[in-house]
């Protein structure tokens, strides 16, 4: 089927696409403005219901699968071809904001909308979806959804993992199911024709060139670890300070350790402990066990691997008289997108009028994972100071409709492609 370019993103509509970015942000809103709305929770739950209201009004067909996927589905003329993927994720951090993933999520099913009032037909279906713990802020790490349904992580494994409460993926992905009884179950890791995720930047770039659009060239490198220092519990009065086992004090020797260790004069390695837990955290006890968390970046394959292999000899060294445990979580290589989509995503913007440029992504994302599924490539539009993961997080109108006119012109082009 020929379509003029520009005929799909013609029938975004800039208001109905706000308005629903706002009515979403109603599910787990705070009260300065953001949103915790983390991953199978009351929240996330009450938020898939509305998206599949809407989806339903548009006339896609709703399912889930097995890892708490959720997809809302344009049919195509061809509907046993491998669907074309548009979306992102609706978790949150705990003071998370209003456009982090559900931005993707919602530009993704104001494409499909689109689609639909153009008149024009898709060869392929449109998957809209909206992945499963992308943050990683209940249960670590993230991306658990996209893992699972690519089979970059078993499933099982995903299930296994508990919050901070002690509260199972098993059982907090059965309430969100059962919350969503008519919605029929597909399988894992069925083929896809393409994926491409729409997001906000979570950077200063493009708002500093004046750009509306990222073409995302691909995504750096990331391992995350888990340090746990064992020490004494004592007495804070009469335990001589050169007889303590501090967890705490040789925890910070490590943090400065590292530290020094990871700083690059290029600033281009980020090195984040972003999470402290002490034990028993007690004014007048010496702490007995301290957790902490790395989260560590890099864009080159080689110094992401020399950098994170150097960790837990850091930690031993700066140990004195207590015990570590360095145990990593996840080592995600860096990726580039194949040329093909980016090329589609520019020639979309271009074709439209909307300026761009190629940037890569610094933040992890579902397409990481989808990457090695099918081809995939993502659009970055601009936020506000490059804020992001924070309450005041923000974008405007006019670029939130223009990222979903590209989306829009991009999914259509990939869906009716030999």
């Amino acid at each position: 089927m020929t379509v003029r370019p520009g005929t799909i993103a013609a029938h975004v509509d800039a208001e109905r696409l706000w308005r629903r970015h706002m009515e979403l942000a109603q599910h787990g809103a705070t009260a300065n403005g953001g949103v915790d709305r983390q991953a199978l929770s009351a929240e996330e739950i009450a938020a898939r219901r509305t998206l599949v209201a809407w989806g339903e009004a548009i006339g896609l067909s709703a399912s889930n699968d097995d890892a708490g996927n959720l997809f809302l589905r344009l049919a195509g003329t061809e509907p046993d071809l491998a669907p074309v993927m548009i979306g992102s994720h609706i978790d949150s951090q705990p003071t998370g904001g209003k456009f982090d993933g559900a931005f993707g999520v919602l530009a993704a099913l104001e494409s499909v909308e689109a689609i639909v009032a153009s008149g024009a037909r898709p060869r392929r279906p449109i998957d809209v979806v909206a992945w499963m713990n992308e943050e990683g802020s209940r249960f670590a790490p993230g991306m658990m959804g996209s893992a699972a349904f690519t089979g970059a992580r078993k499933l099982a494994d995903v299930l296994a993992v508990r919050d901070a409460a002690g509260v199972s993926v098993s059982d907090a992905l059965a309430a969100v199911l059962a919350a969503e009884p008519q919605l029929p179950r597909r399988p894992l890791g069925t083929p896809v024709a393409a994926f491409v995720e729409a997001h906000i930047e979570q950077g200063p770039i493009l708002e500093a060139e004046a750009r509306t659009i990222g073409v995302v060239t691909g995504i750096q490198g990331k391992r995350t670890f888990r340090v746990t220092v064992t020490g004494e519990e004592n007495h804070a009065g009469t335990s001589p300070r050169s007889a303590r086992r501090d967890a705490l004090v040789s925890a910070v020797a490590m943090v400065q350790a590292l530290q020094d260790a990871m700083w690059d004069e290029a600033d281009v390695v980020r090195f984040t402990i972003g999470r402290f837990e002490v034990t028993p955290n007690a004014p007048s006890v010496v702490p007995a066990r301290v957790v902490f968390s790395i989260d560590l970046r890099h864009p080159d394959t080689a110094m992401l691997r020399d950098l994170g292999d150097r960790i837990p000899g850091l930690c031993e060294a700066a140990a004195g008289r207590c015990t570590v445990d360095v145990r990593e979580l996840l080592h995600d290589p860096p990726l580039e997108f194949p040329a093909a989509i980016r090329d589609r995503i520019r020639a979309a913007a271009q074709d439209l009028g909307i300026t761009w440029m190629d940037i890569p992504s610094g933040a992890g994302h579902d397409a990481r994972y989808l990457h090695y599924h099918g081809p995939t490539g993502m659009i970055f539009i601009p936020c506000k100071d490059g804020l992001s993961h924070h309450e005041a997080e923000s974008a405007t109108r006019d670029d939130i409709a223009a990222g979903a006119r590209v989306l829009a012109e991009t999914a259509f082009g990939l869906s009716v492609a030999e």
